[in-house]
């Protein structure tokens, strides 16, 4: 086993074991879905509906928080689009490969230079993500959790540099290069899960502060929830959400 591997072997465990530290304190990765999610929220509604006859009528508002979390994807946006633009070479390849314009060995050396040129930049999103996060005051809360985020990811970044290096030689064995491009992609979704954690966490305060400002009973989300909803009683905070989002970054 090389080096570099041991070293993203390493951060794998890192960032995993960060991840359970970050769960006690940051919210679930589920879409609240789950019957026993479903039961309670059950509860608290009718709970609040009693009090909210008693008091003169409940108040209650919806937050589409997938629609919510474009503000940050929307943030580094040219960093996204070099993802696509790698996700378009990969179809465009194979499509030459299909048709025969290419040779086998051409299309592999070239798969595996796109893949994890991929990687590369979908690690720039997430790295560009987390750098604005760090830096603006809105995140001042989790800055040092970020920072401890950030350092640790450093290392998978200079491995996919070097991978990305090695790839466009084309001299490493095809077993290896498949280990190293495999521990990359694992070691990318932990940092990628981590950082959606931290921002789904400002999602929720963002739209507590909406709530409380506007006098809400309940927040309920749009996703796997809501059967029916009473437009007319209905309030949807997402764009208000957004706006408070935008504001920490």
């Amino acid at each position: 086993m090389s080096r570099s591997t041991l070293v993203v072997a390493a951060v794998a465990l890192v960032l995993a074991a960060g991840a359970l530290v970050l769960q006690l304190a940051l919210p679930s990765g589920g879409d609240g879905s789950n019957k026993a999610e479903i039961v309670a929220l059950r509860n608290d509604v009718n709970a609040l509906q009693r009090s909210g006859s008693a008091s003169g009528g409940l108040k209650i508002a919806y937050l589409n928080a997938e629609d919510a979390f474009t503000v940050f994807t929307s943030a580094v946006s040219s960093l996204r689009q070099k993802a696509v633009d790698k996700r378009n070479e990969i179809v465009k390849l194979q499509g030459d490969f299909m048709q025969g314009t290419i040779s086998k060995d051409q299309y592999q050396r070239r798969l595996n230079e796109l893949n994890v040129q991929l990687i590369e930049a979908q690690l720039d999103i997430d790295v560009g993500t987390i750098d604005r996060m760090i830096a603006s005051d809105g995140f001042a809360d989790l800055r040092a959790d970020l920072q401890k985020l950030r350092d640790a990811a450093q290392p998978v970044v200079e491995e996919v540099k070097n991978l990305v290096a090695t790839a466009k030689l084309g001299v490493i064995d095809a077993v290896e290069f498949q280990s190293r491009l495999s521990q990359v992609q694992s070691a990318f979704q932990q940092f990628d899960t981590l950082l959606t954690q931290a921002a789904t966490l400002k999602i929720q305060q963002a739209a507590t502060k909406i709530a409380m400002q506007k006098g809400y009973d309940l927040v309920i989300p749009t996703k796997n929830v809501i059967v029916y909803a009473n437009q007319s009683a209905l309030t949807d905070i997402t764009e208000a959400v957004k706006t408070e989002i935008a504001n920490y970054l």
